[in-house]
């Protein structure tokens, strides 16, 4: 079977929303963010990899800028592996940093159905984590979602479409645009 390509999807698809859209809401999280830790903290930043790659960035300078530090580590779990659809989790890399009695936050691109974040969330507290924090740029609205886990700080809600870009792959291209598309049906 032949991959589908980006620029074939590209024409068809309609922008949800533009960059200075999801900066202005990234800077609005950071905000949120600051004002859930106390001023000497030092939460565990965790990068959900790929997707998260790009939000990540970009909320981790928005912290910085309001004075927030960061320990940063990341990890690479997935269950889509370049599919649209998922299947069991795969752990591809694991956060080094110890986890026992931090706070940690987990930053990913999208909660969709939360199988992948709530597996990760329980790992986290598995780790002994003293707190654990979700922030996605995206957030897509239905009734699917796995009882258990929720983001405590979203950018935006998206609608239940194949969403991609700005971290959100299509078969593993897309994520370095600029906006967040949705595929027409």
């Amino acid at each position: 079977m032949t991959m589908p390509k980006l620029k074939d999807a590209l024409p068809s698809s309609h922008v949800l929303f533009e960059r200075d859209v999801l900066e202005t809401e990234i800077m609005r999280m950071a905000d949120e963010i600051c004002a859930a830790y106390a001023e000497d903290e030092v939460p565990l930043f965790i990068t959900v990899m790929n997707g998260g790659l790009p939000f990540a960035a970009q909320l981790g300078f928005a912290l910085g800028e309001r004075g927030l530090d960061l320990q940063y580590d990341y990890l690479h779990a997935t269950r889509y592996r370049g599919q649209t659809t998922g299947s069991g989790l795969a752990w591809l890399h694991r956060p080094a940093t110890p986890m026992a009695g931090r706070k940690v936050l987990l930053v990913d691109d999208i909660l969709d159905e939360g199988h992948t974040l709530l597996a990760v969330k329980q790992w986290c507290e598995d780790q002994g984590a003293a707190e654990v924090r979700i922030a996605v740029l995206a957030e897509k609205v239905h009734d699917r979602c796995v009882d258990g886990i929720q983001a405590q700080h979203v950018g935006v809600q998206v609608p239940d479409a194949f969403v991609f870009g700005y971290g959100m792959d299509y078969y593993e291209q897309g994520r370095n645009l600029p906006a967040i598309y949705a595929l027409a049906d």
